[in-house]
């Protein structure tokens, strides 16, 4: 059998053999890149075992079990139907969940991270949490949050202390870092694969404003969620979180949390206080094609701002409507996702270095990382009582809420927070509406409902807003 020497195995093959040794490396010319044999056994030899050894130990395996009620098909409601069936036939019933993901010890009090979508079923859930070393322990949940899709765990080890891993600055990744994934892919028990950082900074597969991704093509498969992403010190660089694929398998597209939101969460897990997103101030709109040409611009990335709201973050750092930003304490940031995301990472009560372009010249400004205003007492009201908004939440809408709810800006509008299951109000209502007019009464704030309300009325006609369509219903009195 002939073996023919491939001068890139080669170079691939020492670049990992230094790294794993820790020696610093420099670009060689190209006559210096001879085809020569190793210069030892032992050159050869590399191994990413050492680093495996030192990270597999904190990577764990969730199990959870959660009971989820299905609900009966309307026409069971039916009593003509029930008189043939029996009332019991048809009837809501229970039926036990299991899911299986990965998780990643950050504490030695047995603090895990691992992705919300894992925790199915939630603060009642059935956790457990089985090691490398198969010792199995009851979890219970201290933290989800569904738009990070984060969540952590703790372990209820009785003073047992467990290995961890340390949590590295996902900023100072590079792409072309080789890295290792490890998990429970498809339940087969723990495994390593490895590959390099694909990209950085990932929003296409975001769904919310606070998601961006670390690419790798390391494989990641289901049961791979919620497990390890490490660098060549074996410390954890990323929550692997999702993957491209047509197939359910991998096809060398995986996606991680970057560790330095993790940590966020991490830490606000164990103080109790709430991870905020700072106000910006500002409405962003993405730099399309058409946007680029008619600014002028040189590439498609950054934000364009459209609109500045007074005395918010940005018109104090001086931002104005038709800039576009461009990068967030030197980091450039494709889209308006990349800019939430660095300014929740700088964290509210700082500043962060923000360059614009405006008119075709780079500027920058220092914003200030404040939180969004709170709704006064005024704002917002808990509606009860003989009316079609009865068991509602409704609030004026700010600017800060339109953005965190993704609805437009509007001003003098009042929103339907939250609406009681059962209640009156869930027969019409629904979290997200913008209430226009009662009647012909328009509605303007939360006091203009509150005195129409008062009014009993034989029919009550109310028109909204949903999702862009206005809706109008009849509710009888």
């Amino acid at each position: 059998m002939t073996h023919r020497h491939c001068p890139a195995l080669s170079r691939i093959s020492g670049l990992a053999a230094a790294v794993l040794l820790g020696l610093s490396l420099s670009p060689l010319p190209a006559d210096a890149q001879q085809r020569v044999p190793p210069p030892s056994r032992e050159a050869v030899q590399y191994s990413y075992a050492p680093i495996v050894k030192r990270a597999a130990p904190a990577v764990v395996n969730v199990y959870v079990r959660s009971r989820v009620r299905t609900a009966a098909p309307p026409l069971f409601d039916d009593p003509w139907f029930r008189q043939f069936f029996g009332e019991g036939f048809g009837m809501p019933r229970e039926r036990v969940q299991n899911s299986l993901g990965s998780g990643v010890i950050v504490s030695p009090d047995g603090i895990v991270v691992t992705n919300n979508h894992v925790i199915r079923g939630g603060a009642s859930a059935e956790i457990r949490v089985a090691l490398a070393d198969r010792r199995e322990f009851d979890a219970k949940v201290i933290l989800q949050d569904e738009k990070s899709d984060i969540a952590v765990l703790r372990i209820e080890g009785n003073g047992t202390s467990f290995p961890t891993l340390e949590l590295a600055d996902s900023d100072a990744l590079q792409v072309g870092d080789l890295v290792l994934a490890i998990g429970n892919p498809f339940g087969v028990g723990q495994t390593v694969t490895s590959g390099i950082i694909s990209a950085l900074a990932r929003t296409e597969m975001a769904r919310s404003d606070v998601q961006v991704f670390i690419q790798t093509d390391a494989a990641i498969n289901p049961g791979n969620s919620g497990g390890a992403l490490v660098d060549m010190h074996g410390r954890l660089i990323g929550i692997n979180t999702a993957i491209f694929s047509r197939t359910g398998g991998s096809h060398g597209i995986g996606f991680a949390i970057p560790a330095n939101l993790v940590r966020l969460y991490v830490d606000s897990a164990l103080t109790g206080n709430k991870v905020e997103r700072p106000w910006l101030g500002a409405r962003l709109e993405p730099v399309t094609r058409d946007v680029a040409e008619s600014l002028g611009l040189d590439r498609i990335a950054g934000a364009l701002v459209t609109r500045v709201y007074k005395e918010g973050p940005a018109a104090e750092a001086g931002l104005e409507p038709g800039d576009v930003i461009v990068s967030i304490d030197d980091f450039a940031v494709a889209d308006s996702r990349a800019i939430y995301y660095r300014l929740v990472t700088r964290g509210i009560g700082n500043t962060a270095r923000i360059e614009v372009l405006r008119k075709g010249q780079r500027m920058s400004f220092s914003l200030p990382l404040k939180a969004a205003p709170a709704l006064g007492r005024d704002d917002v009201r808990n509606l009860s009582g003989p009316h079609p908004f009865d068991g509602a939440r409704v609030a004026n809408l700010l600017p800060a809420m339109a953005e965190e709810m993704g609805l437009d800006d509007q001003e003098g509008v009042v929103v339907v927070l939250s609406v009681r299951n059962g209640s009156t109000a869930a027969n019409v209502l629904r979290p997200g509406d913008i209430v226009l007019r009662i009647g012909r009464q328009p509605i303007e704030t939360v006091s203009d409902l509150d005195r129409v309300l008062v009014e009993r009325q034989r029919v009550w006609q109310i028109t909204i807003k949903r999702d862009g369509r206005v809706l109008q219903f009849q509710f009888m009195g």
